[in-house]
């Protein structure tokens, strides 16, 4: 299937902007924590469009290219055709003649040439003025330019909820305002419907709780289709499950009777999403082998430290060839660990449907086996526990047979008599977090690599 991409900017009035931005932005966007490339230089931005959104805030869509390494998913194609190496990210900037000291943190830099010389641009997310303004936006539905502000009319969104940011690492950039909604503004745009929205939209048509439903929502139409972010109902007083494994690491609790119900809670998010999406055949053993490969060689000749294991981790993926096909293909969540579910009281939610931001839209939105969730919940629980000095395996290993009991107890089937593809699944994922952990933390970079000596070596 051929890749979708952003086509270049249809007038030239684009490139004067970026006269006053392009230094600007080269430097400050590798420093952000949701840009992708930070270890491929930046050659060429573009600036795809440009929307004022209200006065002294403008929103904007930026191609950001790199020399070699892999091609992006929402990159400018070439005169051939073909997408460069590069993504796509939404930026809201604000630019004013003096910067208030309050947003200090925000500060981008001084423009020096072109048609914005003299001003201040700053990061607007960061100025709760603007994040007011851009709320108001989500409550009256409506367009500004190319981009256009949608919202469910039975739910109720309140005047002037004051705004706070989200300081927690993540790969977007969250709002809550006044502990009743959440903002979810995606920094890396993809052509397409997200799914962020379009999975929660679908499971609140299956009635299922587990999940807080989209009360609003905004997306452009130019120079393609994308959804750029999506509110729903902020869960107060609920923590999340890594804040809460590790809670309870430092206690001395055992944490199964939890990892049991997030399993129950997990079936029933796969149990709504298979309703609420076709459902497909088993997986092709073989092409699901040979994509599993593709992935490690490509980490592989990323990551130098990743090679002495991958004979070992090959065999993995082979044994999948010919084994029990497992469950039938549906929609999953896509990127499932203790980081994306909060306990608010007894019961578990699910959040963040986006998936594995690094994968292309069409990948993310297509059924996959429901084992490739559990198998990230399986490795998320051995993260929690090398968190803590001495490691405890036998507290990940009471989660792990706890949340798969919990959900064979409500999926009707058990993950653990899945033996081969529930280890090439979580070999899978394990690549993935080396060559993640890599490129955004190295010093975390031992904890995946140590499950990758375990699967490669004993396969357990």
């Amino acid at each position: 299937m051929p890749k979708t991409a952003f086509p270049h900017p249809s007038h030239s009035g684009l490139a004067g902007p970026m006269a006053s931005l392009d230094g600007l932005l080269r430097d400050w966007l590798p420093r952000q924590r949701w840009f992708a490339g930070k270890d491929r230089p930046v050659t060429d931005l573009r600036l795809l469009s440009m929307t004022e959104l209200f006065p002294g805030c403008l929103h904007l869509l930026v191609h950001a290219g790199h020399a070699g390494g892999p091609a992006g998913h929402g990159g400018v194609p070439a005169p051939g055709g073909t997408p460069p190496p590069g993504d796509c990210y939404q930026l809201l900037l604000g630019v004013q003649k003096h910067l208030s000291p309050r947003l200090g943190k925000a500060l981008i830099g001084t423009t020096q040439e072109g048609p914005l010389a003299g001003l201040v641009v700053y990061d607007a997310l960061q100025d709760p003025r603007s994040a007011q303004l851009l709320l108001e936006r989500l409550r009256q539905p409506g367009s500004a330019g190319p981009l256009h502000f949608e919202a469910d009319p039975a739910v109720r969104i309140p005047a002037a909820l004051p705004p706070r940011l989200l300081d927690a690492e993540q790969s977007n950039t969250s709002l809550v305002y006044g502990d009743e909604f959440i903002l979810k503004v995606f920094r890396r745009i993809q052509p397409g419907v997200n799914p962020d929205l379009e999975v929660t939209t679908a499971l609140a048509g299956q009635g299922c709780g587990r999940v807080p439903a989209p009360a609003a929502w905004f997306r452009t139409t130019q120079p393609l289709g994308a959804t750029l972010g999506v509110l729903q109902p902020f869960l107060r007083n609920a923590s999340d499950g890594w804040t809460l494994a590790l809670d309870a690491l430092a206690t001395g609790h055992d944490f199964a009777a939890e990892a049991r119900e997030l399993g129950r809670a997990t079936a029933d998010v796969h149990l709504a999403l298979a309703a609420g999406f076709p459902v497909g055949e088993p997986g092709e053993n073989a092409r699901t082998a040979a994509a599993m490969i593709e992935r490690l060689d490509a980490a592989a000749h990323s990551v130098p430290a990743l090679r002495p294991y991958v004979p070992g981790l090959r065999s993995a993926f082979s044994m999948l060839v010919g084994c029990d096909a497992g469950p039938p293909a549906q929609r999953i969540h896509g990127d499932l660990h203790l980081g994306q579910v909060l306990r608010a009281g007894r019961e578990w939610f699910v959040i963040d449907f986006e998936g594995e931001p690094s994968r292309p839209l069409a990948e993310r939105r297509s059924p996959h086996s429901p084992v490739r969730d559990i198998a990230g919940m399986l490795r998320s629980f051995d993260y929690a526990a090398r968190q803590r000095r001495p490691w405890r395996p036998e507290w990940a290993r009471r989660c792990r047979e706890a949340f798969c009991a919990g959900y064979a107890a409500r999926a009707g089937w058990d993950p653990r008599k899945k033996h081969a593809l529930l280890r090439a699944y979580e070999t899978d994922r394990a690549v993935y977090e080396v060559l993640y952990e890599a490129r955004h933390r190295p010093d975390w970079l031992a904890v995946p690599m140590a499950a990758v000596e375990r699967l490669a070596v004993r396969g357990d």
